[in-house]
């Protein structure tokens, strides 16, 4: 797991506040922008959250991993889906979900499931945002949707006849129409 460095940083005529991690532990620093955290309950293929591993990477979210997980951290899998963009990532572990939202007070938890009414590209995405999915097959259980914290749940547009997409997939559609809406601060 990648640790972040305690960074705050000023920048241009950006007001937005950045985190940045240095891989190495040197003084190669690794500045992630500031996104909604992607949030991933209870994850359970490997290959997925490697792929989500990825997505931190390039777009400088967090992703954050629920427990129990469904397979080992150390796991091949795991890595070759990330490529090697583990050290560019910032990844947290919490071991349940009120641990888990006890780390994010004030944050608005904005639940995707294909069973929500509001579209995801209803909102406006803001930087304390936690963007959560349930696991795959299942989707998020019934008793995490009921949480007093949920302030919303949101979905992504299907055809009728499919059950869902991808779990990193999704986690990409949402964090990118969250970016797109700040312009792709920081994007080249």
């Amino acid at each position: 797991m990648t640790n972040l460095t305690a960074f705050s940083s000023r920048y241009g005529t950006s007001s937005s506040d950045r985190w940045c991690l240095s891989p190495a532990g040197d003084a190669t620093m690794v500045c992630m922008t500031q996104l909604p955290r992607i949030a991933f309950y209870e994850p359970r293929i490997p290959q997925n959250t490697g792929n989500a591993i990825r997505l931190s990477a390039v777009t400088g979210t967090r992703l954050d991993l629920i427990e129990p997980l469904g397979f080992d951290l150390s796991e091949p899998k795991l890595r070759r889906a990330g490529l090697d963009y583990h050290d560019m990532a910032s990844v947290q572990v919490f071991p349940d979900f009120d641990s888990y939202l006890t780390a994010v007070p004030d944050a608005r938890v904005l639940a995707f499931t294909t069973r929500a009414t509001n579209r995801y590209t209803d909102i406006e995405y803001k930087p304390t945002d936690v963007l959560l999915f349930g696991p795959e097959p299942t989707g998020l259980p019934e008793e995490a949707l009921a949480h007093p914290r949920i302030t919303m749940e949101l979905r992504i547009p299907m055809l009728p006849q499919r059950r869902s997409l991808n779990l990193t997939s999704s986690a990409s559609i949402a964090i990118y129409e969250a970016w797109r809406q700040t312009g792709f601060d920081e994007g080249v």
